[in-house]
């Protein structure tokens, strides 16, 4: 295996691991959850004023030729869901050229990859748009929640047929009992059902019907801690049944969700010395090891909270969030999230990617411009007029 394939291969399975559903980590569940003992590492550079210009101009420097973007510098790596997340920014700041561009490039290859994959487009790829590998249902669903935006600020139906198409690989993945099928694996074999996945394509397929319906019925039975009031993961390791993005995703996602549930995500809160300072910042973790501070994660819990118009809750993360942020390597003069503040593991017990905490990201920063811009992605179909009745949470808690 050369080195670029190597680099590829420890990211993707590092950012496969996020996936909340990590069933197959341990042979059995574990008791109580296992903190690692992971040494903090000295400061690569010192902290860099925030600077919202500055992170966007990175986000720029990082789309190729093909429109894709890079998910961090010199890793030769491509996400669908990065992909997604920077066609959004893009929207947020007005340049739909840009957003074009990446669009295109999915657009383009309908039927040279979509269709001749019988739905669904390849999750990572190399820089070139080559070398994809493994279809998992939820970074489609973005691609799609992504579609929708653009049609609904463009006002044009131009990726009309794309839209169409993924949404209806999106329905044909739903089974009898309502969850949706995560996907395939390279070797062939399933992905398992994602709650995280599955609450992104419900917004993302448009209105509300049958589809949706038996979504939340689904939800309600097999996805619902009665004692927390929270959406899990269905991971058979009790230490990793509650996400972080749960907790935010849920309250952002489903109408009329609790926002007390973000509260809940202290659970969740810990402190960390980034590389960009000598001092701790407070942030989220991926689970409640939180042997990390999980930057993507935490700028999703600012946003929630933006959207809950919790002013002085969203300023006190954005505060320790800024402090993050790191000079490019390939451009001096623009700057960008990493994904952690350290070293240690993500979403379970497996370790992160070599120097996840000293190279910005395309997922930290365009989470952290989303909120600078109040650029809620869900916003278009939060409110799809849910029957009173299979609002599971409004049942149980009040704010």
């Amino acid at each position: 295996m050369n080195t670029r394939n190597f680099i590829i291969g420890i990211i993707a399975f590092s950012m496969i691991s996020c996936m909340e559903d990590v069933t197959t980590v341990y042979e059995q569940p574990l008791p109580e959850t296992v903190v690692p003992d992971i040494p903090e590492e000295e400061s690569a550079q010192p902290a860099q004023e925030a600077n919202p210009e500055k992170a966007y101009e990175w986000l720029i420097h990082m789309q190729g030729t093909n429109g894709l973007v890079e998910s961090s510098e010199f890793t030769n790596f491509v996400s669908l869901y990065d992909n997604a997340l920077a066609a959004l920014v893009f929207m947020a700041e007005g340049d739909l050229e840009r957003a074009e561009q990446i669009l295109d490039f999915f657009n383009d290859r309908l039927h040279s990859e979509f269709e001749s994959n019988q739905g669904g487009f390849f999750q990572y790829r190399d820089t070139s748009g080559e070398q994809g590998s493994r279809i998992w249902m939820g970074d489609n669903a973005w691609l799609l929640l992504a579609l929708n935006q653009y049609h609904e600020i463009s006002q044009t139906n131009r990726y009309e047929i794309l839209a169409n198409e993924l949404e209806t690989w999106l329905r044909s993945l739903q089974e009898e009992d309502g969850g949706l099928k995560g996907g395939t694996n390279e070797d062939g074999s399933a992905i398992p059902r994602v709650t995280e996945g599955i609450i992104t394509a419900f917004n993302a397929v448009k209105g509300f019907d049958e589809f949706h319906e038996k979504i939340l019925l689904f939800l309600s039975e097999q996805r619902w801690d009665t004692e927390w009031q929270v959406l899990t993961t269905d991971s058979e390791n009790p230490a990793y049944e509650h996400a972080l993005d749960l907790y935010s995703l849920g309250y952002l996602i489903l109408e009329d969700f609790p926002k007390s549930v973000l509260h809940k995500a202290d659970r969740f809160l810990t402190a960390h010395t980034p590389a960009s300072r000598s001092t701790m910042i407070t942030g989220y973790c991926f689970d409640e090891d939180r042997d990390v501070v999980w930057l993507e994660g935490t700028a999703q819990m600012a946003l929630a909270f933006q959207t809950a118009q919790e002013t002085g809750k969203m300023e006190e993360i954005l505060y320790d969030l800024e402090g993050t942020f790191l000079v490019s390597e390939i451009n001096q003069e623009v700057i960008g999230l990493p994904y952690t503040t350290n070293p240690g593991t993500n979403f379970g017990a497996v370790a992160l990617w070599d120097h996840a905490d000293k190279a910005a990201t395309v997922s930290s920063t365009s989470w952290y411009l989303f909120v600078k811009n109040n650029f809620d992605p869900f916003r278009l179909e939060k409110n799809k007029q849910i029957p009173e009745h299979l609002k599971f949470w409004s049942a149980t808690e009040a704010d």
